[in-house]
């Protein structure tokens, strides 16, 4: 299974349409949080799933905050990554992957991309798409029974 995996658009509707007409196709969106406006229209707009997470800068937002979603045998914990203070590193993330048994967990809110090995735990954060962001990218997953690859774009 081919997955977009985006994070921070922070209002940036268009950067969003762009990383998808970049990448595409793909099998599923995957928004983690801090662009729940973003994630909706992308919802209504394509013919693929999109999931979301609600990032800390998604008021109202009824999404959940975190999610353990499965697929090709594989458990993959999305989360915005701000509830266990990814700024100030990985291991509560790790610890809470680690509880739940995933595979691989993908999460946002640094605004910098990440892909880590950790003791078999695939960690990835796609970067951040906003403006602020110093670099604009995202990550593009495939999924098979056998492991989880990551690729990283750049979308200007």
């Amino acid at each position: 299974m081919k997955v977009l995996v985006m994070s921070d658009s922070h209002g940036d509707v268009t950067r969003a349409f762009t990383a998808f007409s970049l990448v595409a196709p793909v099998d599923i969106v995957i928004h983690l949080g801090d662009g729940s406006a973003e994630a909706e229209l992308l919802r209504e707009a394509l013919d693929v799933p999109v999931i979301s997470i609600a990032g800390n800068c998604d008021s109202g937002s009824r999404a959940p905050r975190e999610h353990l979603w499965e697929c090709e045998g594989k458990r993959i914990l999305l989360t915005h990554g701000d509830a266990y203070q990814v700024k100030s590193g990985l291991g509560r993330l790790r610890q809470r992957a680690d509880e739940i048994g995933a595979d691989a967990v993908l999460f946002g809110h640094t605004h910098k991309s990440v892909s880590e090995q950790h003791a078999g735990l695939l960690m990835v954060n796609p970067g951040a798409l906003s403006h602020v962001a110093h670099h604009r990218t995202v990550a593009v997953l495939n999924i098979t029974s056998a492991g989880i690859t990551s690729r990283y774009y750049n979308i200007d």
